[in-house]
């Protein structure tokens, strides 16, 4: 758990080291797909981005709400959801043992604290590697909810790689991945930083006619102006304050 803290902080603190001039952490993160993308809550993910603690959650019941998110968020070209039927016989199970797990625990939803049934299906200490990220998750113990959660996410990702079960922590630090990785390209092109700033689209569509040095030279003339325009704002936001006061 206190790597998982620590790896989410660090996404972030890199993240804020990159927000451009005129932008604020609203501006790059997008709560709505970050819980698409992780399978946490909404209110979870505000939670976590201001560095709170999010409630503690019974394992078998954060896989099951997985599930019914990647049935309502992943779905068939054709914008329809895929049926228990397909997703259960894709690993050898029945509809009805699926279904049947979803809905009895959506319907008598267990306790907070993990009962000794899901403890015993938790991960264990082994860690394994993610195919897709790269990230070390912990490697899940046998038992019928191991196999259906190892088959379901082979159904939507190709392979088993712990997105069902994954701490919220996790799983919000592998959905920030892509936009720290956008925001370290911008950083690292010109072009890119002309292109995210607000109002200047036009003039990136300039850009390829002019030298790199040339390029450089309007980039930081930009940001000074960025940069004056936001300290005349905080100015004009004391003068407020202060004349208020007053009265």
């Amino acid at each position: 758990m206190r790597e998982t803290r620590r790896a989410l902080a660090e996404t972030l603190s890199r993240i804020g080291s990159l927000i451009g001039d005129g932008q604020s952490r609203d501006d790059v993160l997008d709560v709505e797909q970050l819980s698409n993308e992780s399978g946490v809550p909404r209110d979870v993910v505000r939670m976590l981005l201001d560095g709170e603690e999010p409630p503690a959650e019974d394992i078998t019941d954060r896989i099951v709400r997985r599930i019914v998110h990647l049935r309502e968020t992943r779905l068939r070209p054709d914008g329809t959801r895929h049926s228990y039927d397909e997703i259960a016989a894709s690993y050898g199970a029945s509809r009805a043992s699926l279904s049947n797990l979803v809905n009895s625990r959506r319907k008598t939803p267990s306790p907070h604290t993990p009962s000794r049934r899901a403890l015993s299906q938790q991960v264990s200490s082994e860690q394994v590697p993610s195919q897709q990220t790269g990230e070390r998750r912990p490697a899940r113990s046998g038992g019928p909810l191991a196999s259906t959660q190892a088959g379901i996410e082979t159904f939507f990702f190709g392979q088993p790689n712990g997105w069902l079960s994954a701490e919220p922590q996790a799983s919000l630090d592998n959905a920030l991945q892509s936009v720290l990785h956008g925001l370290e390209g911008e950083a690292a092109d010109p072009m890119a930083r002309l292109r995210s700033t607000h109002g200047l689209r036009e003039l990136a569509a300039r850009a390829p006619q002019l030298a790199e040095e040339e390029l450089q030279l309007v980039t930081d003339w930009i940001d000074t102006i960025l940069q004056r325009r936001n300290a005349q704002r905080v100015r004009g936001t004391e003068s407020d304050s202060s004349h208020t006061e007053g009265h």
